[in-house]
């Protein structure tokens, strides 16, 4: 067991810019993890909280998918400046569309979407990949104010017929009625971007189809996305496909004049999945490096061609302070516990009374973002030793152990790598037993303290 010592008495300051600026800073905080977990529940082989409740997703077929598309809400919904709701268009079929309204432009439109129902059981690859590569870049740039807009979309019933991407397409090109077309300059759709047939992990031809038409500018997309391969550093190889398929989303924006293009696996170089549409299409078959180099790739085009508006929403910690890093602009201090504003904590700089986690929004003009929630120890007197308290196993799959053997009154919390709490608890109890079986895998902090003691210990759920 490995205790991290958060207020070492020789740290300085420490600097939080998860929520990167720089292009360059939004791709290297793609999760892995996030994509790996995203893609197990997606595809029923973890299970999730949704409504309330741990459930576990055992189908995504068009037919009864609908608690798919409530995990799928709820996720986006945790995610700040989004707007979020089901699109119904029919008796059976939803889309779910949450828009990032550009604060410069907010009628030029890019979409980044994907499909969500399958035609069986599992189906990880097709596409549960192309959903959770949309959700987690939508994870990045949420916490980002941009001049353009941003819509992430996830369609329904692509398997018979492409009817969610059609009704959309239809709808935002619609003009009767004193309708206006809408400016959609971009459509990029991620259709099944985890297979590729080197072993997982190795270095190999990492070959991904672009298809594309040469419809409205979809060629220039093309040509955008071949120039951040450029200008950034991926492994990655592309395949442009031209004309490109027309049996996916994408094609359903060509028909209404609108440019877009597929990114997917290269099925150019018969580099598919072998299970393609049968229920053999599993998590344990998807190459994540692979598919986390084509999300970094899809979310450096939309940061670009949405374009960033620099305000730096980072905070730096002292044993004693927060600040944020932004010189210019205006503060509200938040308590991220209870999702609460802090009444009159307004200034750059912030002194917490208390244990907690806490984040601060920035507003720089007609833009405002918010930091991640920091983990915060008021400084105590002393930490626990060894023969006080243990926290154990690390790492953890089902349950955390805690030993007090001072049998003390203790309270602890267990906070996310964001600083959310996530189990809380008070006992004096000489040994304590802490559920975690249902919380995804990733990094943790166990947050303990007495009258007279704090501590805070790291664990990795695997």
């Amino acid at each position: 067991m490995k205790k991290l010592l958060l207020l070492l008495s020789f740290v300085a300051l420490v600097t939080f810019n998860v929520k990167a600026q720089s292009i360059e800073d939004l791709m290297s905080q793609v999760s892995n993890t996030n994509l790996q977990t995203s893609v197990a529940q997606l595809s029923g082989e973890q299970s999730a909280t949704i409504n309330g409740s741990t459930q576990t997703i055992t189908s995504r077929v068009h037919s009864n998918n609908d608690l798919a598309a409530d995990y799928i809400k709820e996720r986006l919904e945790t995610m700040p400046n989004l707007t979020v709701e089901f699109q119904n268009f029919n008796t059976t079929g939803k889309n779910v569309i949450a828009t990032q309204l550009g604060q410069t432009n907010p009628d030029d439109i890019y979409i980044i979407c994907a499909h969500y129902d399958s035609v069986t059981t599992y189906c990880a690859d097709d596409n549960a990949t192309g959903v959770a590569a949309v959700m987690e870049i939508a994870r990045l740039l949420s916490n980002q104010c941009t001049d353009n807009t941003i819509v992430y979309a996830l369609w329904d019933e692509e398997e018979i017929g492409l009817r969610g991407a059609n009704y959309y397409a239809q709808q935002a090109a619609d003009e009767t009625n004193g309708n206006t077309r809408d400016n959609i300059l971009g459509v990029i759709n991620m259709d099944m971007i985890g297979y590729d047939g080197d072993a997982p992990g190795t270095a190999g031809d990492n070959d991904f189809d672009i298809d594309v038409r040469n419809i409205a500018n979809s060629i220039a997309i093309k040509d955008d996305l071949i120039s951040i391969l450029n200008t950034y550093t991926f492994d990655l190889n592309e395949i442009v496909v031209n004309p490109g398929t027309t049996a996916s989303d994408h094609s359903r924006f060509w028909n209404q004049g609108y440019s877009a293009v597929l990114v997917g696996e290269s099925w150019e170089t018969n580099d598919q999945t072998p299970d393609y549409h049968t229920s053999n299409d599993r998590v344990e078959d998807i190459d994540f490096q692979y598919m986390t180099e084509l999300t970094k790739l899809i979310l450096a085009y939309t940061a670009t061609k949405a374009n960033l508006i620099s305000v730096d929403n980072t905070v730096t910690q002292t044993p004693t302070l927060l600040t944020s890093n932004q010189a210019v602009g205006t503060y509200q201090w938040i308590n991220c516990d209870t999702n609460t504003p802090i009444s009159g904590e307004t200034n750059q700089s912030f002194t917490p009374l208390t244990n907690g986690n806490y984040a601060v929004e920035v507003t720089n003009g007609s833009c405002t973002e918010m930091s991640i929630c920091v983990n915060f120890s008021v400084l105590s007197t002393e930490e626990f030793q060894p023969n006080e308290i243990k926290v154990y196993p690390n790492p953890v799959n089902t349950v955390i152990k805690i030993d007090n053997f001072t049998e003390s009154e203790i309270d602890v919390s267990i906070n996310n790598i964001s600083g959310k709490v996530i189990k809380k608890t008070n006992s004096r109890k000489a040994y304590i037993e802490i559920e975690f079986d249902s919380t995804a895998s990733g990094v943790y902090f166990v947050n303990i303290k007495s009258k007279t003691k704090a501590s805070t210990y790291k664990i990795i759920k695997e």
